[in-house]
């Protein structure tokens, strides 16, 4: 049981990092001139930053809850 939750650990952790990349990756391409023209490129920009961050949050919620479980289990 404990390796199974510390690999599903590993895996969110990981999923953490790729969607804090992929977040800061959309957020280098937003220009200062696409942020005051409101073009569609900036909407679209800001929505992939938006998702990016909100899988970010989502990740390392799972990855508390496995730490919970862990800790419950092993207690």
């Amino acid at each position: 049981m404990n390796t199974f939750l510390i690999i599903l650990l590993a895996l969110f952790a990981i999923m953490v990092i790729v969607s804090l990349v992929r977040g800061i990756i959309a957020f280098l391409q937003t220009t200062k001139v696409d942020l005051e023209k409101g073009g569609e490129n900036s909407e679209a920009l800001q929505m992939k930053q938006n998702q990016a961050m909100f899988s970010r949050i989502k990740y390392q919620a799972l990855a508390v809850v496995v730490i919970a479980i862990l800790l419950a289990v092993n207690s």
